[in-house]
């Protein structure tokens, strides 16, 4: 494979990535637009819930206002090459996180796959598995709503589906 077929999050670093690039390795799980909780005596410790973010569309696993979101959502975070390492509760199939990592992405994605229902079908998406959305579940309930599902991959979405 010569350097022209070799793609993009191959062979440049996060910073290097065009707009549209990096906007790209977005694979559409949703798992980062799950309400997070952040224990009080260890700031490294995040724990994801149920309950998906206003704007998130649970179906599609995409935000319903992404131009916005940042202004609509006031602790929305947009990821930058700047900000990638110091952002403890990214999941662990996260390009983002893997790149920066220096690991590869996983075959499921869709730019591996050419599919963007891969990333359903492996079991990483949040597709059917949003309880609610921030705007039905008070604060005080968000604690009865803690999952551990985010932070893990599951087995199937490790390897490839073996070929017929």
């Amino acid at each position: 494979m010569n350097a022209d077929e070799t793609p993009f999050w191959r062979r440049k670093s996060l910073s290097e990535m065009t707009d549209s690039e990096w906007e790209s390795l977005c694979d559409g799980c949703g798992r980062c637009c799950l309400v997070k909780l952040e224990d009080a005596d260890d700031s490294s410790r995040t724990y994801f819930t149920d309950v998906g973010c206003r704007l998130l569309d649970s179906t599609t696993c995409r935000c319903r206002d992404y131009p916005n979101r940042t202004a609509k959502v006031k602790d929305c975070v947009k990821l930058t090459p700047r900000n990638i390492n110091r952002i403890v509760w990214l999941p662990p199939s996260c390009a983002y996180r893997l790149l920066a990592d220096g690991r590869d992405l996983y075959w499921w994605h869709p730019l591996v796959s050419g599919d963007p229902e891969t990333v359903h079908q492996a079991g990483i998406s949040v597709r059917g598995r949003v309880g609610a959305s921030e705007d039905e579940v008070k604060d005080e309930e968000l604690e009865n709503r803690i999952v551990s599902w985010p932070a893990r991959i599951p087995k199937a979405a490790r390897k490839p589906p073996s070929r017929r």
